[in-house]
């Protein structure tokens, strides 16, 4: 296992930006009626933090600071 624990800048805003997508997803699908705007636009940001993860980590922002 890595020694950083995923405690990277890569990690942590790819979780964030993962976080508020999941977020603006259940905003729209826990108002009535549903709103599917939003729970599309949420589940496209959710997903978004996944691409933010990989485009970090491939510059170098998901490495130990050793």
């Amino acid at each position: 296992m890595a020694d950083n624990h995923g405690n990277t800048p890569a990690a942590w805003t790819g979780v964030i930006v993962s976080l508020v997508g999941f977020c603006i997803a259940a905003f729209g699908m826990s108002v009535d009626p549903l709103n599917w705007p939003a729970f599309w636009i949420g589940t496209v940001v959710a997903v978004g933090g996944g691409v933010v993860f990989l485009v970090m980590a491939k510059l170098g922002m998901h490495e130990s600071a050793h």
